[in-house]
């Protein structure tokens, strides 16, 4: 079944096309979504906390731009009037997904966020279920709609295919660099302060706090990365949107030794485009590793700049949404609400991906 709020967007689409509202739509990722909504036909509408920067952007795109204060309930909502979905952007979403998600109950439209806090991310896995209460299936939510959280959760419901239940998930991020945005050194931070430094992993089926156990270990990337140092329980959002759908005990995730470094230092510089796209030099590799005993299945991605592949995918969602083509109401990640072949595969101009499967034990020493 498809909310209202989807039913009324898909029989007025033949009239004319639906509005988006893009709260931090001038954001480094805000620009890349916006971009995407664009090429999809749908109509972005400019939202978040600065007017200023929302006019120049709106005047660039000739675009509407609604700016609104997370903490004004009053102007949300008058930023979702007449819209069809909202996608956030805005980091740290530890304070924006709350509010926003409220309104978007309130206003009955669908709601996607590209969050990589895990802790947001559960939140709203949380609040939805809230908010729609009992008797209500709710309107369609889904967190994580990006390069973390959503791609690796839609290999990983790719690669497990008709297994039931599998042992481990692994989820491998071959970055080549990472020069963080100031959004994202934002949202680390709260997320850290948020579980009073400690580290968080998904095992034995459920999220654990404790010591950081992580280590340097190798990876074999499909060909051209190949075999690369990595660092272990490096968690990132997958180990909420994972689990949350597939029946497995436990989500590790591991990320190459050089985006750690870039990562950590304070000197790192933000991401410089190279392309007439807005794209960094920045190339990734997202290799899962699906284990039930002896057996494993596998599926890989690859594409150029993690923030600019998270336009497409939220993107792609919002269109599927608005027109339908979704698996099941309510909240649920990227693999759960849509079929992750078909999925990866309208992303074929900016994403390669291909799955594979094996009997054999191990596909790195992993820990």
């Amino acid at each position: 079944m498809r909310s209202d709020a989807v039913a009324r967007a898909a029989s007025d689409a033949v009239s004319e096309p639906s509005k988006v509202l893009v709260y931090g739509a001038y954001g480094h990722t805000g620009r890349f979504v916006v971009t995407e909504l664009l090429r999809r036909g749908l109509v972005p509408v400019l939202s978040g906390r600065s007017g200023a920067a929302l006019e120049v952007m709106a005047a660039e795109l000739g675009l509407d731009a609604r700016p609104a204060e997370v903490t004004d309930a009053e102007a949300i909502d008058e930023a979702l009037r007449d819209v069809a979905a909202v996608v956030n952007c805005a980091g740290p979403f530890a304070h924006t997904t709350g509010p926003l998600l409220d309104a978007a109950h309130r206003r009955r439209v669908p709601y996607v966020d590209v969050a990589a806090e895990i802790e947001a991310n559960e939140d709203t896995f949380t609040r939805s279920r809230v908010l729609a209460g009992a008797e209500d299936e709710g309107v369609i939510v889904v967190p994580a709609m990006a390069f973390f959280g959503g791609l690796g959760d839609l290999l990983a419901t790719a690669a497990m295919a008709d297994w039931a239940d599998a042992d481990e998930v692994h989820v491998a991020y071959g970055l080549s660099s990472w020069h963080p945005t100031p959004g994202t050194r934002a949202a680390g931070t709260v997320s850290r302060e948020r579980r009073d430094g400690r580290h968080v992993t998904f095992r034995d089926g459920s999220l654990q706090y404790g010591e950081d156990e992580s280590r340097q270990t190798t990876w074999p990337f499909p060909e051209p990365l190949g075999v690369r140092q990595v660092r272990s329980h490096f968690s990132m959002a997958d180990i909420v949107t994972i689990p949350k759908h597939l029946r497995v005990r436990g989500v590790d995730c591991y990320m190459t030794v050089e985006a750690v470094a870039e990562l950590s230092s304070t000197a790192t510089p933000a991401p410089v485009p190279v392309d007439e796209n807005g794209r960094s030099e920045q190339t990734f590799v997202v290799d899962v590793v699906v284990r039930r005993g002896a057996e494993q299945r596998r599926a890989s991605a690859s594409g150029q700049d993690i923030y600019a592949i998270t336009g497409p995918l939220a993107a792609e969602a919002v269109d599927r949404i608005l027109s339908g083509r979704t698996r099941t109401t309510g909240v649920a990640p990227a693999g759960a609400m849509f079929d992750p072949a078909s999925f990866l595969d309208a992303l074929h101009e900016e994403l390669s991906w291909s799955i594979a499967s094996s009997a054999s034990a191990e596909p790195a020493e992993l820990s």
